[in-house]
């Protein structure tokens, strides 16, 4: 079974609690709106983070966010590629909302700079780097997941949990990444036409699974380049660093369905830094093989879309998965039925903090999520205010606070 449709098992359903609780009391917080300079338009996916600390979170598609700490917060770092990073002071008190606006970044190149370099040497360098540029050393993350449901426009279906991230040393070749809950809630609709048993992509495990260049899965592998046409594309600059920028396309017709895709490397230490992939489902057979796992009898699946986001971040010389989004679309219809419905599957994961040394527990194999994991319903109040009292998250936004509301009423 392929890594791809090894993903594609976990969907839908999380787990009940498990043991792993939170240590620090995030008393302290700052709310905020991060938008562009010029134009003033939001800015989704904006890394934030607590200058001197690891915690840290992103913004949603309203451009909003709230980060959390143990100790007061007197700055924030922001960083979002194609723009300068910022560092600004958090307002007294956290009662006032943080108004940020990150000034798109200018810089000039030599021209020879932009269009010289094979991409697959490039590629390849970077493969060779990894070890180079990861940790060499085990580390536990905190991270929030997300997953959401949308029949045609409505959400019928809201996931979230606080997970924890076992990562093994990049050199360490025997000990596997593990994931573990910590807590979670689900809301699902009670229309029974809403119910739909198809298998779609998601898991709070995917921080494991779907990271690319640990996991050296689809494009991160030397096998796989010769699959590809690559193309060197004009820089851009991601937490102030110049990045190479080279784009995939299918070159072959191949057994299963490729990707076109964009990653992004950074210049001086060759660190994949964020890495975008979409399925090619030109050929529906193809792409269906990769995403349906199970449908009913009956149903025909339409493939439209499986796109999967990956960035990472450097600190202290050694570069970490911070965030990942994958969206989901297709369309189902019953063969007696005139039209199809179409369903998207939005599942996110942001590490919001980070443990090393001693406090780099190993998560035991008994507490780990894993592929054939059963997830089932969960008993937690969503109604519960506090329910993520003590950990961060990704700020929800308004049109899901919105769904939010109307399922809690419909249940």
């Amino acid at each position: 079974m392929s890594l791809l449709r090894k993903l594609f098992i976990m969907i839908l359903l999380l787990l009940p609690n498990m043991l792993w609780g939170q240590t620090d009391s995030l008393r302290f917080s700052v709310r905020g709106v991060v938008r562009d300079s010029s134009s003033g338009r939001i800015l989704p996916e904006v890394g934030v983070y607590v200058p001197g600390t690891s915690y840290a979170t992103v913004t949603n598609a309203d451009g909003t966010f709230i980060i959390k700490s143990h100790s007061p917060i007197g700055s924030l770092s922001f960083s979002l590629i194609g723009y300068e990073n910022l560092t600004q002071q958090a307002p007294e008190g956290g009662e006032e909302v943080m108004r940020v606006r990150l000034k798109p970044r200018d810089f000039t190149l030599d021209p020879s700079l932009v269009v010289s370099g094979d991409p697959a040497e490039i590629m390849r360098l970077a493969l060779v780097k990894i070890h180079d540029n990861y940790p060499a050393e085990s580390e536990l993350f905190d991270c929030f997941y997300r997953e959401t449901v949308r029949k045609r426009q409505r959400f019928i279906y809201v996931s979230e949990a606080v997970t924890k991230i076992y990562k093994a040393s990049f050199r360490d070749y025997f000990t596997p990444d593990r994931a573990a809950l910590v807590k979670s809630r689900l809301l699902t609709s009670p229309r029974v036409s809403d119910t739909l048993g198809v298998k779609v992509i998601g898991g709070p495990s995917m921080a494991v699974n779907l990271d690319l260049v640990k996991t050296r899965g689809i494009i991160i592998d030397e096998s796989q380049l010769q699959y590809y046409k690559l193309k060197l594309l004009p820089p851009a600059a991601i937490d102030g660093r110049m990045q190479f920028v080279i784009s995939l396309t299918p070159a072959v017709e191949y057994d299963y369905a490729l990707h076109n895709g964009v990653v992004y490397i950074d210049r001086e230490t060759m660190a994949f830094t964020r890495i975008e992939l979409s399925l090619d489902v030109t050929d529906q057979i193809k792409a269906t093989k990769a995403m349906l796992v199970r449908s009913p009898a009956g149903l025909r699946f339409r493939p439209k879309e499986m796109s999967l986001q990956l960035n990472y971040k450097t600190e202290g010389g050694k570069s970490r998965l911070s965030y990942l989004k994958t969206v989901f679309r297709f369309g189902c219809d019953w063969r007696k039925r005139l039209f199809a419905t179409d369903y998207t599957v939005v599942a996110e994961t942001v590490m919001t903090k980070r443990y090393t040394g001693e406090q780099a527990l190993k998560i035991p194999r008994k507490e780990a999520l894993n592929d054939r994991t059963s997830l089932a319903d969960v008993s937690a109040e969503y109604n519960d205010p506090d329910f993520w009292k003590d950990y961060n998250i990704i700020e929800p936004t308004v049109g899901l606070e919105h769904a939010v509301g109307r399922l809690k009423a419909n249940n």
